[in-house]
């Protein structure tokens, strides 16, 4: 088994895999110091594919699990696959459905999945959107002018097409469903907070927490949402010639006219899978492999708070601080996820943007929130922030 990336998703997945009893020889390129607990990590990256090969080749491996999006919308899983490789992760053409929200809309206009109306006209309450990857950060929301007349300066200075939509109202949830072509089974319900501060204040990011299950969306209705959702965009894609394999991520708001689609992604989210992870009690390992049987899920809660550098969003290369607390997190019995860490003469340091996923586990939201929060204050690096109401509203 090979675990593609880096991040606090992927330590996440190499968490979970390595539970399953069918793994007995866990990999990870290029990984990271805490992945290096759980697999072999090798210095290939993740956008090397030739490399890539070699290694799965070398390593006699029977799963590539693919974490990271930019690979997959580069053509990664195509690549392997035509070497004979086994991959989890969608086709280019199918991980289109993230990499162009153009082609996305399309999709779901075709399959008749609601999502956010496109304004032809830029006016304020609106939503700017890149239609490229944009690391989580490519979307502006923008309720006044001047906010509107900012994103669209950022939009243009990505270099990359990007087009404006209506504000929806209401909570946002995200729903993983695990797709091998026009078949899926669906994962509970969670919700990441996006702004980098208290309150929903501060600039996007790619997350600064999450929180599984939810009070407002039980995790009943998940199958709900992958009927009326997830399924036919599946359907579509294989009518247009790209069956999608990998995980489907539907980013979804609960509006007062139902659940409207806000994105869709072709991998796992980060930091909304974590805790979602966390809380499955099945072996992860067949569902990636395409055994898609229903997904036991515990009855219990997990919330992840995520651990950031002092300039996030704004830089995400804050590197060498010493990191200390983390064994004495771990030691209250939380997950603790690296996302930017690095070993440095054997200390672990700073190495990016979000540093590290801090997840508690309780019966209750409220009591998960305790534990996080507890191993959060156990943990200490120069510059560190976090959110404080993760879950709070929960």
């Amino acid at each position: 088994m090979l675990v593609v990336g880096q991040g606090g998703r992927e330590h996440a997945l190499a968490w979970s895999l390595s539970r399953s009893a069918a793994v007995d020889d866990l990999h990870a390129a290029p990984g990271n110091p805490g992945i290096a607990a759980l697999a072999t990590c090798h210095p290939v990256r993740a956008d090397d594919p030739a490399a890539l090969y070699s290694l799965a080749r070398e390593l006699d491996i029977d799963l590539v699990v693919v974490g990271p999006e930019a690979p997959l919308v580069a053509g990664l899983a195509d690549d392997l696959r035509r070497r004979g490789i086994a991959v989890f992760g969608p086709s280019a053409a199918a991980a289109r459905i993230e990499g162009s929200k153009a082609f996305a809309k399309d999709v779901m206009d075709a399959a008749g999945v609601s999502n956010a109306r496109t304004l032809a006209v830029a006016q304020p309450p609106c939503v700017v959107k890149a239609d490229g990857l944009a690391a989580g950060k490519g979307v502006w929301v923008c309720p006044t002018q001047d906010e509107l007349d900012a994103a669209l300066r950022s939009a243009s200075a990505l270099g990359q097409p990007f087009h404006v939509e209506e504000l929806l109202e209401g909570p946002e949830l995200s729903v993983f469903a695990i797709a091998a072509g026009e078949s899926a089974v669906v994962l509970p319900p969670s919700r990441d907070y996006k702004r980098v501060g208290d309150g929903d204040t501060g600039p996007n990011t790619g997350g600064m927490g999450s929180f599984s299950p939810l009070p407002d969306v039980p995790d009943a209705e998940a199958q709900e949402i992958l009927d009326a959702v997830h399924l036919p965009v599946l359907r579509e894609l294989a009518r247009r010639g790209a069956p999608f394999y990998g995980c489907l991520y539907g980013g979804l708001m609960r509006t007062e006219n139902g659940v409207r689609v806000i994105e869709f992604n072709c991998r796992f989210g980060d930091p909304d899978s974590q805790p979602v992870l966390a809380r499955l009690k099945s072996d992860l390992l067949p569902l990636l492999a395409g055994e898609l049987s229903t997904p036991q899920v515990a009855d219990g809660a997990a919330v992840n708070v995520v651990l950031a550098a002092p300039d996030y969003p704004a830089r995400s290369d804050y590197r060498g601080a010493l990191i200390s607390g983390v064994e004495d997190a771990e030691a209250t019995g939380a997950l603790v996820f690296h996302a930017g860490t690095a070993l440095h003469d054997g200390r672990l340091v700073t190495n990016g943007g979000r540093i590290l996923n801090v997840v508690g586990q309780g019966e209750t939201v409220a009591a998960a929130r305790t534990a996080a929060y507890d191993a959060v204050s156990r943990i200490h690096f120069d510059g560190m922030q976090f959110r404080t109401d993760i879950a709070a509203d929960a």
